[in-house]
């Protein structure tokens, strides 16, 4: 598998921990406490700190379901605030569109820029003046993936979250050809970008259990099996760019509604309507 770059280039910038970053600007007590922000009816968890997250509190789980863990370790727990989510998202997409000629804003806490027509910098050094403008101005941290194509940039970006030393910013065209191979050995197939849980499972039968395994598969099955779409991923995972940059933001669904009980219920009655 190659790691030379194509034309593009793309950098993924993710705000890290968003909406526990945002309570934490306008009350930074919370720093180095274990936070978690419940749904709009308080019912699960959909955003953790890095503590939190260490304690093994899953994304998505009933409040109920924690809630020894909460006491023991004295986790604050904090109600949904998506005015100011909203209004925050937007301040720091305004100071990463600075940073290129062009942007996608993906998601709520999520930004793909063009480097493209940038390359005559020093890029890690502008990412890394980019993130440290994005702590300045809103105070939101962030961690930026550098690669020719999207797919990859987003796993270059799990890669500066999870090992300090990128310094919050990873360029994959720096990693040497055993590090990207590593890097795609430890990522399961089902969480690259855009496969999924039901297509993960179904990679599963056919033995591509890694992204590794994922980019080795011969395309003409992959094609057959699962459509254009998910050749397109593999092509990517090989550096060839499929999926250009879309300057409209995307409306993607970011914020959730759910409903959930705070006991657990054993009978189909208590839980009917009168």
């Amino acid at each position: 598998m190659s790691s030379t770059p194509s034309e593009s280039l793309f950098a993924l910038v993710d705000g890290n921990n968003f909406y526990v970053s945002c309570e934490r600007v306008f009350n930074p007590k919370l720093e180095g406490r274990p936070v978690v922000v419940l749904s709009n009816n308080d019912g699960c968890v959909v955003a953790r700190s890095q503590e939190a997250k260490a304690l093994d509190i899953g994304m998505g789980v009933p409040l109920f379901k924690v809630r020894d863990i909460i006491r023991r370790h004295r986790v604050v727990v904090l109600s949904s605030n998506y005015t100011l989510y909203g209004d925050m998202s937007q301040r720091v997409m305004a100071v990463i569109g600075q940073f290129s000629p062009r942007q996608e804003i993906y998601s709520i806490d999520e930004s793909f820029i063009d480097l493209a027509g940038i390359g005559h910098l020093d890029l890690r050094a502008h990412c890394g003046q980019l993130r440290r403008r994005v702590r300045a101005w809103t105070g939101i941290p962030t961690c930026v993936g550098i690669a020719p194509t999207k797919t990859l940039a987003k796993l270059a970006n799990h890669c500066a979250k999870k090992h300090p030393e990128h310094e919050g910013v990873c360029d994959w065209s720096r990693l040497a050809p055993e590090q990207f191979d590593t890097v795609l050995a430890t990522f399961a197939a089902g969480d690259v970008w855009g496969i999924g849980p039901r297509w993960g499972t179904k990679l599963l039968t056919l033995g591509i259990c890694s992204a590794r395994d994922l980019a080795r598969a011969d395309i003409a099955m992959i094609r057959d099996r699962f459509g254009v779409v998910m050749e397109r991923t593999v092509r990517e995972l090989h550096g060839i760019s499929c999926q250009p940059l879309e300057e409209v933001s995307a409306d993607r669904k970011q914020i959730v509604s759910s409903r959930s009980f705070g006991k657990v219920i054993r009978r189909r009655d208590r839980c009917t309507r009168t």
